[in-house]
């Protein structure tokens, strides 16, 4: 903001709170001076989202102290470091072998996404929501189901055995035993059962997990699969 931008801010805030007028002219302009000299680089409003007016409204509305240029200065600071953690660097148009330009870009593009003039390239975003998605996009999560290949995920399976048991087992329209606690081992849910083995003195010597949970854990997720069903079904009139 110039000082043009900062004497209109201070009229603002003194339109919502009376005590930040200041009448002698001396007084007035010390204190256009040290907003100025604090909120340089802060901008008065933005194309996307940032109005330092917004910022006095709402201190206003959540403070009853007389604002100070810091209570501008930390919205501000905050809308700049959201902006960027949705922002995704994107691909620079400048020559890769081209170090300077290419870095000169990304810098700019960051500043400008920061600074409220671009929005933010959110290609982090693409498969968090449903909403929009690309049809294309889509089509291929349909077609793979995962982040695993199906080819590594093959390759994986005897090194996992109790995942690839749970994988079969759910492919085949079973219900998940996993999905529920084993009574039998004391198995938390998503964890493979285990299998003890007893020392002579009836302690425990070891445990190992098993590829293949317990009958009672399979009979357990069953139940609840079925009450689960009869819960979403309609209640008949």
């Amino acid at each position: 903001m110039d000082r043009r931008e900062i004497a209109a801010l201070l009229a603002y805030i003194g339109r919502l709170d009376p005590r930040s007028i200041r009448t002698d002219e001396g007084e007035a302009r010390d204190q256009l001076a040290q907003w100025n000299e604090l909120l340089g680089d802060v901008p008065m409003a933005t194309p996307h989202g940032w109005d330092a007016r917004v910022a006095a409204r709402q201190h206003y509305r959540a403070s009853p102290y007389p604002i100070q240029p810091a209570d501008v200065v930390r919205p501000w600071e905050s809308y700049r470091r959201n902006r960027l953690a949705l922002h995704c660097d994107p691909t620079p148009s400048a020559d890769p072998d081209d170090q300077a330009a290419w870095t000169a870009e990304l810098v700019g593009t960051r500043h400008a996404v920061a600074t409220g003039m671009a929005q933010p390239a959110q290609a982090r975003a693409i498969t968090s929501s449903q909403e929009g998605i690309n049809p294309r996009l889509q089509a291929r999560l349909n077609q793979i189901g995962s982040c695993i290949p199906p080819a590594a995920r093959a390759a994986l399976a005897p090194f996992r055995p109790a995942r690839a048991a749970r994988e079969a087992a759910v492919a085949q329209g079973l219900p998940d035993a996993l999905s529920v606690r084993c009574e039998w081992c004391l198995a938390p849910v998503g964890e493979p059962c285990r299998s003890r083995r007893i020392g002579p003195n009836d302690g425990v010597r070891a445990i190992t997990p098993r590829a293949t949970p317990h009958p009672g854990r399979l009979d357990l997720a069953s139940q609840q699969a079925q009450h689960t069903e009869q819960a979403q079904q309609p209640a008949l009139a």
